[in-house]
């Protein structure tokens, strides 16, 4: 299917995300901060990002812009992870560069969900 890198400072969501992608076919990579995301990004080229929003360093809204405004990674499709579901966060989100997101806790169906809508 696609090659995705999920970019999670939490070992645990990390994982779940890894296995839950990989279950649904895709070629995934993973990184535990946005510098190394970013650097693994740059030399892998996968499809998407599923790109954790809070991290310490590198931010996943940072880590995004950085993606975007550069022409060799603008066209990477970026998913936030989040646990920010508050009013505004979604705009704040989409305003960085990311092409869509994902409130955490989130279940396998709508993390599937949100890959396909991205790489239709």
């Amino acid at each position: 299917m696609a090659r995705l890198l999920v970019v999670e400072d939490n070992p645990q969501n990390l994982k779940l995300a890894q296995l839950l992608l990989q279950r649904a076919g895709h070629t995934v990579s993973t990184a535990i901060d946005g510098e190394s995301g970013l650097a693994q990004a740059r030399t892998e080229r996968p499809d998407v990002v599923l790109m954790d929003v809070q991290m310490p360093g590198i931010d996943g809204l940072a880590a995004t812009r950085m993606l975007k405004g550069d022409a060799s990674t603008a066209g990477i499709k970026v998913i936030a992870l989040t646990a920010l579901a508050m009013k505004g966060d979604a705009e704040r989100i989409l305003a960085a560069g990311c092409d869509a997101y994902l409130a955490k806790p989130f279940q396998y169906t709508e993390l599937v969900a949100v890959v396909d809508k991205v790489l239709a």
